[in-house]
């Protein structure tokens, strides 16, 4: 390919710089050819985000003939470096709360399950050590890290104790008494301080490094090139730092996109534009060259699990003559918390069978009232997803997943797939045809609300900050259209042949809180045309002032469905009025055998 003046500009420099690429723009391309016109001879490391990145840059370097690149993600240098040298057990999947409860010998306070609140908070801090740059846990404010008020108010009582028990989790792996963790590895790597002997370092995917990576690599001699685009930080959850603005290196931009048009490019920077309301001084273009008219590949994105969850229920409902679907990733990994918690066993919990509860930490919980309390002091945000659904569906569950799974196809057959379903971080590094959002992103006018409360609170800022990150990284995944709900639709963008506006509600809207603090959604009535009936007018009011979106359906609710199905009333105006999606109305509906009772 003829490479652009961007591009040659960056092939020709000298000196430690950072590249600041758009989506799209051949950013793998340009590191390819920086690294092919370096002097002969020079010792190369390029530095993966991660194994599937690490393999493909091995493919693309080996077929461009530069044996002399060595391709490596930063836990793989750590682990040849620690692991081997310290002798140490990895323990792969991690530790879960119960498990740091049992190490670490904790006890109740005499609060309810206050062992694995605490344990959990230990789990979080040690985490964000290990993902820092500092050289001691005293270094460290975990409160800084916990947004949520009623987990924050738990901290604070216990401080004492979280802040000591990481320490001595620390300890113990350190000494190899218990087996250690990716993150304690690679932290223990950059205390080390490591040098090494490479001429050149290509740092891939710079803004979502965490400070420890960093910190290694900015410690090295070589030359550094950092690469990746600064509106493309979506891991602040596992506490990354966008090192392209933290480094003050010559700056070089990628700006012309060859996967999308100027079209969606157009719609983007709008979304980018909406920084304006938390930093002054933002400027960015995107120039899209990108000539796609392809329509096979084609995906729903969304921001979290469960709103994708949702979609792809109402999805198949609607869409009964499809066959074959993929969820990016494992299509498990949705059903399954980080710790090991399955969607199965919140469902007995809520059934009041904890016999049949598999995860630890689920079967101490007495009922479902005790699971919210711990979510709440831990700010569990999957837990805290989980119990959405099984609220939203019961005992459906079972049934919808093995419907999902039956027409699940394997990654080999991926492209046998007629939709992909996928959240924005999964979908992170892919581009397919189409692209259709589900209604589950901030907006700006929630934005506009947030900068009000927010004030001065740099965490806080930094949340919505990544928020407007994550919806523009999921607008550029598209290579032809895009279809986006009008509620996320930048007022005044321009709209085009690329771009669909979806009008109808498709998918639950979300409260403030979901983008600031546990991303747990918030379903509320909304209010629209008037529903027809007469009883159902009645009800309305009532219905807006009483949420019940969190509670399962009970015989009132049951009784209120009954009567405006034999009203007539619409799948739409009824999801509105209960403040449900509508695969769950129709749901319900079959459940309690409306239609063949008053079809």
């Amino acid at each position: 390919m003829e490479l652009t003046r961007e591009q040659l500009a960056i092939i020709k420099s000298t000196g430690n710089i950072k590249i600041n690429a758009v989506a799209g723009s051949g950013k793998t391309t340009t590191i390819i050819e920086y690294a092919a016109t370096r002097p002969k001879g020079s010792r190369i490391l390029y530095l993966a985000f991660n194994k599937s990145v690490k393999l493909e840059a091995v493919r693309m370097f080996a077929e461009k003939g530069l044996d002399n690149v060595k391709v490596e993600t930063a836990h793989s240098l750590a682990f040849k470096h620690i692991v081997y040298n310290c002798n140490y057990t990895v323990r792969p999947q991690g530790y879960r709360t119960h498990e740091i409860a049992e190490l670490l010998g904790l006890h109740s306070n005499g609060e309810k399950h206050t062992e694995f609140v605490i344990a959990n908070h230990i789990l979080r801090f040690f985490t964000f050590f290990c993902n820092s740059d500092k050289q001691r846990v005293q270094e460290l404010n975990y409160l800084d890290v916990v947004p949520d008020s009623k987990a924050k108010a738990f901290v604070k009582s216990n401080y004492k104790q979280i802040e000591s028990q990481t320490r001595i989790l620390l300890g113990r792996m350190d000494t190899g008494e218990i087996d250690v963790t990716h993150d304690f590895y690679l932290k223990k790597f950059q205390l080390s301080a490591p040098m090494l002997t490479f001429d050149y370092i290509l740092f891939d995917e710079g803004q979502d490094a965490s400070a420890a990576m960093l910190d290694i690599f900015l410690k090295q001699k070589a030359t550094k090139v950092i690469v990746g685009d600064t509106h493309q930080q979506i891991y602040s959850w596992r506490y990354a730092v966008n090192s392209l603005e933290n480094t003050d290196f010559k700056t070089y931009q990628l700006s012309t996109s060859f996967r999308f048009s100027q079209e969606i490019a157009g719609v983007a920077l709008d979304v980018l534009k909406w920084k304006d309301h938390l930093y002054a001084g933002n400027t960015f273009s995107i120039n899209g060259k990108g000539s796609s008219k392809a329509h096979k590949v084609k995906a729903i994105l969304a921001r979290t699990n469960l709103g994708l969850l949702l979609k792809a229920i109402e999805y198949l409902r609607e869409q009964r003559k499809v066959s074959q679907i993929y969820f990016e990733g494992n299509i498990n990994s949705y059903t399954y918390a980080d710790e090991g918690a399955s969607l199965y066993d919140v469902l007995n919990l809520y059934n009041g069978k904890r016999g049949l509860v598999k995860d630890k930490l689920i079967g101490e919980m007495k009922d479902m009232g005790e699971l919210r309390e711990y979510i709440e002091k831990t700010d569990d945000a999957q837990l805290g997803m989980m119990v959405e659904i099984v609220n939203e569906y019961g005992n459906e569950i079972p049934g919808i997943i093995r419907s999902i799974k039956a027409k699940h196809v394997e990654k080999d057959d991926k492209q046998k797939a007629e939709m992909i379903f996928s959240t924005v971080h999964r979908s992170k590094g892919m581009e397919y045809d189409s692209v259709q959002l589900v209604n589950d992103f901030i907006t700006e006018e929630k934005i506009e609300k947030l900068i009000t409360e927010a004030k001065q609170d740099e965490f806080l800022l930094s949340k919505i900050n990544e928020e407007i990150n994550l919806l523009y990284v999921a607008i550029t995944r598209t290579r032809n259209s895009l279809h986006i709900p009008e509620a996320i639709m930048p007022k005044g963008s321009a709209r085009g042949s690329q771009i669909h506006i979806l009008r109808e509600e498709k998918a639950k809207a979300y409260t403030d809180n979901d983008y600031t603090k546990t991303a747990r959604p918030s379903r509320t009535t909304q209010k629209g045309r008037p529903l027809p009936g007469e009883y159902a007018n009645s009800v309305l009011k009532s219905r807006e002032k009483h949420q019940q979106a969190y509670k399962p359906w009970d015989q009132k609710m049951d009784d209120e469905l009954t009567v405006m199905y034999c009203e007539g009333v619409n799948a739409r105006d009824m999801s509105k009025h209960f403040g449900r999606t509508r695969g769950s109305i129709r749901a319900r509906i079959i459940k309690l055998g409306l239609e063949e009772m008053y079809g």
